[in-house]
């Protein structure tokens, strides 16, 4: 019988100031400590929106388990009004969630006292690679970005996820007149009910402007490593690469592409397991620490 190595967890609550008017509040948090002598670095895992989040959540764990065998200190952190963290979905603002990203950097740096010269990496599904992206041109420094089917802007994010309401009011062409009464309400300062959340004019905004575009050029080179999930099939293997990854290299960083077999597991209401996603996530990320 196959033995499981037991990886330690601690779930917490972490405090952190939100936005004038709201009360400091705390945001779930699930730490994995690094397994094993060598220590390799940290990992912040920043995750997708609304159900995606739920749906994505076994597959976060997965991966955060591997890396922490690896040698990896790896939190995974509930954004504002997100998951379990305190705060209404309704309340939160773009800007805020970008905060809550780069406290969740301090934290790891503090936790485990680590050099500015150690890797860090922003590891974000779906628009949660919007922020890591924002999130990394606040940083002091470079870090590294994992991107698992990132979306290309957050206009698309915000569109994919209007069109859940309009899906659910009308069929056919009458969805654009739908997505256009949405629109028009958030231009007016109203909040939105899309599928059981509340979307407030402030994250609308913020998303809407996000964009995966690298930050300014890193010295030391950081790396990007961006997975896209696929089929097996001969045809797949010669997908090509998404266009924006030539900005990417001319900032100066690393690139790499993979198109991986697995399925898109944060649309699935049941559990969806892509074994080689994290096996080739783990190797690819222990590059950075040699």
């Amino acid at each position: 019988m196959q033995m499981t190595t037991f990886v330690p967890l601690e779930a917490f609550f972490l405090d952190m100031p939100v936005a004038a008017g709201l009360a400091v509040a705390g945001r779930f948090a699930l730490f994995h400590p690094p397994q094993g002598r060598h220590h390799r670095g940290a990992v912040l895992y920043v995750h997708p929106l609304a159900e995606e989040l739920n749906r994505s959540r076994r597959m976060a764990a997965l991966q955060a388990r591997a890396l922490a065998l690896d040698g990896w200190a790896v939190l995974q952190l509930d954004l504002y009004g997100c998951g379990d963290s305190a705060g209404d979905f309704g309340d939160a603002t773009w800007d805020q969630w970008v905060a809550d990203v780069l406290a969740g950097c301090e934290w790891l740096r503090q936790r485990m006292s680590l050099p500015s010269t150690s890797p860090l990496w922003l590891w974000g599904l779906r628009a949660g690679a919007l922020l890591c992206v924002e999130a990394s041109r606040r940083m002091p420094g470079p870090c590294h970005l994992l991107f698992w089917s990132p979306l290309a802007s957050g206009k698309l994010a915000l569109h994919q996820f209007l069109r859940l309401r309009a899906a659910a009011e009308m069929m056919g062409a009458g969805a654009k007149g739908v997505m256009a009464r949405l629109r028009n309400e958030l231009d007016q300062g109203r909040r939105v009910e899309v599928a059981g959340y509340t979307v407030a004019p402030a994250l609308a905004t913020g998303l809407e402007l996000a964009t995966l575009t690298p930050p300014n050029a890193t010295t030391p080179p950081a790396s990007l490593v961006w997975f896209e999930l696929g089929t097996s099939a001969p045809e797949q293997a010669l997908t090509p690469q998404p266009p924006g990854l030539a900005p990417w290299r001319e900032a100066g960083f690393e690139v790499g592409f993979h198109l991986v077999d697995g399925p898109a597991f944060w649309q699935s209401p049941e559990f969806e397991a892509a074994p080689a996603l994290i096996e080739q996530t783990t190797a690819l990320v222990r590059r950075s620490a040699s």
